[in-house]
């Protein structure tokens, strides 16, 4: 399976206070552990918003969703059939949760829908739903293509303030 693994980034960050995604976490920053999560089951990676990322469609600021939309869109013009995406404030997974989503496509992480694999065929269903203007949750859209929820064995590090990153 030819999967393009999507590192979202392009969030204001307004809770951290600054750029969450190259905050450091250790030696490497959010984004770069985020991307070394999910590289081994991916054939490529990407960045998904910030200034060098693949750019979130059909605009900025639409949210985790238009983080997606990029990426799906990035994915049915390079030849991927599914990309994994995951937030960059995820710098830690428990053991066995991508496997469980790679599974079944779509799914995604119930306590955390960002974390999800989406086929790329998807992308035209995302960008009507986004034109629509409603519910612009992740979940919202996850009930729309009867998305698989995957439960996680335990809670999921989500960095969303200083704090969140220096309690991990």
């Amino acid at each position: 399976m030819s999967i393009l693994g999507a590192v979202l980034a392009g969030g204001r960050s307004s809770r951290f206070g600054s750029n969450k995604a190259v905050a450091m976490f250790g030696n490497r920053t959010l984004v770069a552990h985020a991307r070394a999560t999910i590289a081994p089951y991916c054939t490529h990676v990407v960045q998904v918003g910030g200034d060098d990322g693949v750019p979130d469609m059909p605009e900025p600021d639409l949210g985790p969703l238009g983080g997606i939309a990029g990426a799906l869109d990035y994915a049915a013009a390079n030849g991927f059939r599914c990309v994994l995406t995951i937030g960059c404030d995820m710098p830690r997974l428990p053991d066995g949760l991508i496997q469980a989503i790679l599974r079944r496509e779509p799914s995604y992480c119930q306590d955390a829908p960002v974390l999800g694999l989406w086929p790329a065929a998807l992308g035209a269903h995302l960008m009507a739903h986004l034109s629509l203007g409603h519910d612009r949750s992740v979940r919202g859209w996850t009930r729309a293509i009867g998305a698989l929820p995957v439960p996680s064995p335990e809670p999921i590090a989500n960095v969303n303030t200083p704090a969140d990153l220096a309690a991990l």
